[in-house]
């Protein structure tokens, strides 16, 4: 098996945590079965267009540290979040805020569940959920968790994971001792999990530089042309931001190197700091 094979086998078996916590959640709510499967693509009826989409950033740490994401279409979002606050679907077809409130709850849970259960595999994984975009990083390993057919909801969820998780959770799986093998560490097994880290040393992740950021309004953005020019919510003189997966790992001056942009690290944030 390819080491892409391997983070894929892994990916999904993490997500299959995922799925099963969700049946289990879903399943107490509407008091019945309700099977959820890790599958390639989306398995469920009708999906809304893309634009209307609900987004979710998970962030774990712990064990394994990085970011994924869920994408919902909004019929989807809204069907799961009125049935986890006991309301019907038959007026108002519009999410609102109470909707994505009972929706962030409702994944909360199902997170909790899911890092109780990956305890075994992965240590203590410390899940949050919370109201997202859609990522800007590429994933390391994507695919959907979608409802069985007879099951009351139709769900289909796509998941992506960042390159850092997905490489973190083959780490960390790789390193982890079974039941069976719960005996005190020799020099022998000190010098296999450092070799299981040193995997990452050969990860290719995406770093991103940052020179500033301005909200818009929808309508401010749909009248840009050429030689428009956007205000920055920086000076010229102040450091600019390095991004490691969405998340600022550095700051520092930006410079140029045979033609090129690049940045000179003034500043280190703390890895606590930066994966918290």
């Amino acid at each position: 098996m390819s080491a892409t094979d391997d983070t894929q086998t892994i990916a999904r078996e993490f997500m299959q945590l995922w799925a099963t916590s969700t049946s289990n959640v879903m399943g107490q709510i509407v008091s019945g079965a309700f099977q959820i499967d890790v599958t390639e693509e989306s398995t469920a009826g009708p999906l809304e267009p893309a634009g209307t989409d609900v987004y979710l950033t998970i962030t774990v740490a712990g064990g394994a540290r990085g970011e994924m994401s869920f994408r919902l279409p909004a019929n989807v979002a809204l069907e799961m979040a009125r049935t986890f606050s006991g309301e019907g679907t038959s007026g108002n077809k519009e999410l609102t805020a109470d909707d994505r409130s009972a929706l962030d709850e409702l994944f909360r849970q199902i997170a909790g569940h899911v890092s109780t259960a990956a305890k075994e595999k992965w240590n203590e994984v410390p899940i949050t959920v919370a109201s997202g975009e859609a990522p800007t990083w590429s994933p390391g390993a994507s695919g959907w968790i979608c409802s069985a057919a007879g099951t009351p909801l139709a769900i289909a969820i796509e998941w992506r994971l960042s390159a850092a998780l997905t490489t973190s959770l083959q780490a960390v799986r790789q390193a982890s001792p079974s039941a069976s093998e719960s005996l005190p560490s020799s020099p022998a097994t000190n010098e296999s999990s450092a070799s299981n880290y040193d995997l990452l040393m050969n990860v290719d992740l995406e770093l991103t530089l940052r020179f500033g950021e301005r909200e818009m309004l929808l309508k401010d953005i749909l009248e840009l042309g050429a030689g428009a020019v956007i205000e920055l919510d920086r000076e010229v003189e102040d450091p600019a931001d390095l991004l490691l997966d969405g998340r600022l790992i550095a700051r520092g001056e930006v410079v140029i190197v045979d033609g090129h942009f690049g940045l000179r690290v003034t500043e280190v944030v703390p890895v606590s700091q930066a994966l918290a």
